[in-house]
Order: structure tokens, then C-alpha cells, then sequence
């Protein structure tokens, strides 16, 4: 069997981390900023949950305030186009002085 090594240049300086990053393309940092917004969601919404289901080893403190998560948690969702909010529909008009014609 012939071995095949690869001979390194020389003259070739090692890449930095910044050169490695500009070589990238528009595509690669789509998928890794996709993958970054998604990993933000699954920990606020893990920190939301644990808020709210009793752990048998998990001891809760009292009355936690979850704030800061549930708007990390609502700002990564309306990135993908989600959003948390409940709006319910109106069948009455809100001033009953006005009317369609």
C-alpha cells in the first residue's frame, strides 16, 4: 500500500480564528446563528419550567422571579417569527358609537 503524506508550505501561516471566520459562508453562519437562537430558547424555556414543576431532588426557593427568562424566553421566539402573545378577538366593536357602513 502507498502512504500519501501531505506536505505542509512553508511560506503558509497558520489561520487565525478571525481569518477562519471571514472564510465562512453567509449560509454556514445562518445554520450556526440558527442553532445559537434555538439553544437560547431551550434554556429559558428549561429555567420557565423548572419554575413551575416540583422536583422530588430539586428543592425551589421561594417564589422565584422568572422575569428576566420569560423575555430572553419571548424575544428568541419572535426572532423565528412566534409569538407568546393570547390576543382574543372582540365580536362586539369597541365603540359602539362608530359603526360600519
Amino acid at each position: 500500500m502507498e502512504q500519501i503524506t501531505k506536505k505542509e508550505d512553508p511560506n503558509e501561516t497558520p489561520k487565525n480564528f478571525l481569518a477562519k471566520v471571514k472564510e465562512n459562508t453567509e449560509d454556514e453562519l445562518q445554520i450556526i446563528g440558527t442553532f445559537v437562537r434555538l439553544g437560547v430558547v431551550v434554556w429559558s424555556g428549561f429555567i420557565i419550567t423548572l419554575n413551575y414543576v416540583e422536583l422530588p431532588m430539586f428543592k425551589k426557593s421561594a417564589g422565584g422571579d422568572i422575569t428576566f427568562p420569560a423575555s430572553i424566553f419571548t424575544g428568541a421566539l419572535a426572532t423565528f417569527g412566534l409569538s407568546t402573545s393570547n390576543n382574543k378577538s372582540n365580536s362586539k366593536p369597541s365603540d359602539p358609537k362608530k359603526k360600519e357602513e
